[in-house]
C-alpha cells in the first residue's frame, strides 16, 4: 500500500508525457489549398448572355451571401502573372479544382422563397456558350493550350446535379495552360406570394468568375540520342545527334549554342556557329559542342547542359570536363591523353573528370511531369478525406508544446502534494471523558 502514492505518480508522469508528444498539440497550416473567386460575385441582370457585371448591393436578395466557393488543391507553389495566380507543380502533384457549396439551393439563404432556377435558354456571351438549358446552374470551364488552341467544357445543371452541401465536388484535373471558368446561374423569387400562391416569379441572373493558371515547376531538358534513343546526361557524347525532350514543359525558355574548331594562327580555337532559341523534338546532328540553357520565367530557375556531337577528340573532352580549347590543347601538347568518355589523363596529376549534372545546375531531382496535355479527369467526383494535405506549422505547434509541457507538470505536481498528504497518518482530534 505504501507503494501507491509512487504508481500514481509515474502514472501521471506517464499521462503529462503523452499529452506533450500527443500529435494533438500540433498545429496545421493548410498550403495545399487556395481559393478561387472570392469576391467576383456579380449580378448579370436577365437573359443578356451573363454579359453584365454589375456589384451586389444591399437592396440585391444575394446581398450577404454565397451560393458557394472554389478552390484549388495539390500543387507546390502559386506565384502570379499579369494579375492571375500560377499554380506551379512538380512531379506527382495532380492540381485539381474543387467545388464547395454552402447554400440549399430550394432554399437560399434560410428564404423559403428564394431559390435557384432552371434557365432553358440560358448562354455565355464572354465565354461564347451557345443557348441552350443550363439547368440549375451551368459551369464552365474554358482551357488555353501552350499552341493558344482552346477548348471549353461544359457542366450543365451543375448546382442540382453535380454540387452538394456535404462535401467537396471534384471539378477536374488541370495540367499546364491557362484556365478561365464561370459559373453562371438564375434565382427567383415570387412577386406575389398569397398565402402561398405564387402567380408570378421575377429572375436574376448571376456569374462567379476567376482566371488561373498551371505551370511544371522544373527547369529542365532532356536530350536523347537520334539512333540508340538513350538519354544523354549533361557533358555526354554522341557521333549520332540528339533530340530535345521537354517531358511537356511546355512554357520553358530554350536557348541552344553550337561551338566548332577552326583553324588560327594559334592553333585550333572554338567558334560558335549558332546562338539562338530551341524548342521540343529539336534535332542536331551536325558536328559541335552544344550547350543547352533551359530558364523557367515562373521560378527564376536555370539548368544548363553540355552535349558533344561528332569523333573529335578536343571537342569532346572540351565538352565533358568544361575546359577551354586552348587548355586542353596545352595539356595534349605537354603529353595529356583523352578517354573514351572524354575525361583528360595529363602526364603528371590526377584525372579531369566528366563534368555531373548536379555541376551542371540540373534540376536531378526533378523531371518534370510526364502526363498528358490538355485537360483531364472530366468526370466529377467527392473529395478524398485527405485532400487538401496539411503541413505542420512548426512555430505554432512548438509554443503549444510548450504550453501542455508547463500544463502537465503542474498537473504531476498537485497529483504529486496529494498522494503525499493521503500517505501520511490522519490526526484526528478526540474528547475523552473523565
Amino acid at each position: 500500500m505504501k507503494t501507491q502514492p509512487y504508481r500514481k505518480l509515474t502514472t501521471a508522469f506517464l499521462i503529462a508525457s503523452m499529452v506533450v508528444l500527443s500529435p494533438a498539440t500540433q498545429v496545421f497550416a493548410d498550403d495545399t489549398r487556395y481559393q478561387l473567386g472570392e469576391d467576383s460575385l456579380v449580378n448579370t441582370g436577365k437573359d443578356n448572355g451573363f454579359s453584365r457585371t454589375d456589384a451586389i448591393t444591399k437592396d440585391d436578395v444575394h446581398w450577404g451571401w454565397q451560393i458557394g466557393g472554389f478552390y484549388v488543391s495539390d500543387f507546390t507553389r502559386v506565384t502570379e502573372e499579369d494579375g492571375n495566380p500560377v499554380l506551379l507543380k512538380n512531379v506527382g502533384d495532380e492540381v485539381a479544382l474543387w467545388f464547395e457549396q454552402e447554400q440549399d439551393i430550394d432554399r437560399l439563404n434560410g428564404d423559403d422563397s428564394l431559390s435557384v432556377a432552371e434557365d432553358k435558354n440560358g448562354w455565355d456571351q464572354r465565354l461564347q456558350v451557345a443557348q441552350q438549358n443550363f439547368g440549375r446552374g451551368m459551369l464552365i470551364v474554358k482551357h488555353t493550350d501552350y499552341k493558344n488552341d482552346t477548348k471549353t467544357t461544359v457542366y450543365s445543371d451543375f448546382l442540382s446535379a453535380e454540387a452538394t452541401t456535404t462535401a467537396a465536388t471534384q471539378v477536374g484535373l488541370f495540367e499546364e495552360g491557362d484556365y478561365e471558368v464561370a459559373l453562371d446561374y438564375e434565382l427567383k423569387k415570387p412577386r406575389i406570394n398569397l398565402f402561398g400562391w405564387k402567380p408570378a416569379y421575377e429572375y436574376t441572373d448571376y456569374q462567379i468568375t476567376f482566371e488561373f493558371s498551371v505551370r511544371n515547376g522544373n527547369s529542365m531538358v532532356f536530350p536523347f540520342d537520334v539512333k540508340t534513343g538513350e538519354e544523354l546526361t549533361n557533358a555526354a557524347a554522341t557521333p549520332n545527334g540528339f533530340r530535345l525532350d521537354l517531358a511537356r514543359s511546355r512554357y520553358l525558355d530554350i536557348d541552344i549554342r553550337r561551338e566548332v574548331l577552326n583553324e588560327s594562327s594559334s592553333g585550333l580555337v572554338e567558334d560558335t556557329r549558332f546562338n539562338k532559341p530551341a524548342k521540343d523534338g529539336s534535332e542536331y546532328t551536325d558536328e559541335g559542342t552544344y550547350t543547352i540553357t533551359v530558364h523557367n520565367r515562373y521560378t527564376d530557375q536555370e539548368t544548363e547542359k553540355t552535349i558533344y556531337v561528332g569523333t573529335d577528340e578536343v571537342l569532346k573532352a572540351h565538352a565533358a570536363t568544361g575546359r577551354s580549347i586552348s587548355s586542353i590543347n596545352s595539356m595534349l601538347a605537354d603529353g595529356a591523353t583523352i578517354a573514351e568518355d572524354g575525361s583528360i589523363k595529363p602526364v603528371n596529376g590526377p584525372t579531369i573528370g566528366v563534368e555531373s549534372d548536379n555541376a551542371a545546375g540540373t534540376d536531378s531531382g526533378d523531371t518534370g511531369s510526364n502526363e498528358s496535355d490538355g485537360q483531364s479527369g472530366q468526370a466529377l467526383g467527392d473529395a478524398p478525406s485527405d485532400v487538401p494535405a496539411p503541413q505542420l506549422d512548426t512555430e505554432a505547434g512548438r509554443v503549444i508544446t510548450g504550453l501542455a509541457a508547463v500544463i502537465a507538470l503542474v498537473s504531476v505536481f498537485a497529483i504529486f502534494r496529494r498522494t503525499r498528504r493521503a500517505s501520511e497518518p490522519s490526526q484526528i482530534n478526540t474528547t475523552e471523558n473523565d
